[in-house]
């Protein structure tokens, strides 16, 4: 644990923004700290944000965020936001659009957004800027690419269907992909143009814990082409990427970082992180590489247990190439003991990865092998 004078004077001690941390690591450079990885929305210990997502809020994407409530999101998908979910917006019960046999007349199911021909981007810009409360001079700006095309499509048809279309009804996935490109095309040039952000995150959920959903032939059939063309403003612009893929993904790093991704996240440990650090060095981040379920009896998690393991997991990556360190456990919704443990292990990973390469200097991060 840290006292109050500690952690003050630790605090005290950094020369670099949060901001100027974050984007020295995104370019290969060693920074200061290790930046605390919070999808843009959470905060530090400290209250402070390495990057806030920002974008054009013409369609409000709420799926991106945990929330209460239900909602029906632009395309007309119903999600339910529940204690049972902790308030992660999923698919409600019984809520798939359509069915394999109705993809024929898919339109006749599925509300395609329209943009507004009279719609003002800079006007827009100033208000979601303004309204995100966002720092420009101490905290990042992320724009956003607002659709998950693998997981809209599994929101519109459901798993069962839409496996069965991708063999079954190509043709009608292919025109359901171009629409979310002329839907997102423009948002996303307008995001550049005048939201001016430092990256970009993509987001898309293709994998389980053990095996990728679907092959590499139909990721490359199906799923590249989206990505490739909606990052093409980002990538064309010289903003870095960075990735949301969860479970066994490192099949599709390859293609990722031909995107211009950057950062990969959450790099779950189900992956062979030391192989893909091994091959990729200073030109990819991992962000995450923490996968911990508390036991039982959580009340055998002590300080000293949080800290050792916080200590171990951050050396493990950060002494051996360019990383952003998130960790936490999951729970019941309000666990009393899921919110101790978590309020540990927030305390110690912020203080312990502030000045981290003042204590471990190097000089540059190790190459890749590709």
């Amino acid at each position: 644990m840290y006292s109050e004078n500690e952690k003050q004077k630790i605090i005290d001690s950094l020369k670099l923004t949060p901001k100027e941390n974050f984007l020295r690591l995104v370019n290969g450079q060693v920074p200061e700290s290790v930046p605390v990885w919070n999808y843009g929305v959470l905060k530090d210990f400290n209250n402070e944000m390495c990057y806030c997502n920002i974008g054009p809020s013409l369609f409000d994407e709420t799926h991106l965020h945990a929330q209460k409530g239900g909602f029906v999101d632009s395309w007309g998908v119903e999600f339910a936001c529940n204690e049972s979910t902790n308030f992660a917006p999923v698919p409600a019960p019984g809520s798939a659009l359509l069915t394999i046999d109705d993809l024929p007349h898919w339109r006749d199911f599925i509300k395609v957004p329209q943009i507004p021909d009279d719609i003002d981007w800079e006007i827009m810009a100033r208000k979601d800027i303004a309204a995100s409360g966002i720092n420009r001079e101490t905290t990042a700006a992320m724009g956003l690419i607002g659709v998950m095309p693998f997981q809209e499509l599994i929101a519109f048809l459901g798993f069962e269907d839409c496996f069965m279309a991708l063999y079954e009804e190509p043709e009608a996935i292919h025109e359901i992909l171009q629409e979310f490109i002329n839907v997102y095309l423009p948002i996303c040039e307008a995001c550049v143009k005048y939201y001016q952000p430092d990256a970009a995150y993509l987001l898309d959920d293709t994998a389980t814990s053990l095996n990728p959903f679907i092959s590499m032939e139909m990721y490359e059939e199906f799923l590249l082409p989206v990505y490739q063309t909606l990052s093409k403003p980002f990538r064309d612009a010289g903003i870095p990427l960075e990735f949301h893929n969860c479970g066994k993904c490192s099949i599709f790093i390859p293609h990722m970082v031909e995107l211009g991704v950057k950062i990969w996240d959450p790099a779950q440990t189900m992956n062979d992180l030391d192989a893909i650090r091994k091959q990729y060095g200073k030109d990819l981040v991992i962000a995450g590489g923490f996968d911990w379920v508390p036991p039982v009896d959580t009340a055998l998690i002590t300080r000293e247990h949080i800290d050792q393991m916080v200590r171990e997991t951050v050396d493990k990556y950060a002494l051996t190439g360019p990383y952003m360190a998130a960790m936490g456990a999951l729970g019941a919704y309000g666990d009393q003991e899921i919110m101790r443990i978590n309020g540990m292990l927030s305390e110690e990973l912020y203080f312990y990865t502030r000045g981290y390469y003042e204590r471990h200097p190097m000089d540059r991060f190790p190459e890749g092998t590709v």
